[in-house]
């Protein structure tokens, strides 16, 4: 399966428990952490919610 790799650019302080919750379950939690994930729909679609706060980094 294809793997993708989230960085977390901003921070989760002052935001919703969901989106607190989603950065959590993406194995992220401070700025400029990466976590190499499963390229799923359920996963893009969590990265989406928290588009804001994540990008996708290039391999």
């Amino acid at each position: 399966m294809a793997k993708i790799v989230v960085k977390q650019i901003k921070s989760v302080i002052g935001r919703p428990t969901a989106q607190r919750k989603v950065v959590a379950a993406l194995g992220l939690g401070r700025i400029g952490k990466t976590n190499e994930v499963e390229d799923t729909p359920s996963v893009r679609g969590m990265v989406a919610k928290v588009s804001h706060l994540v990008q996708i980094v290039e391999k």
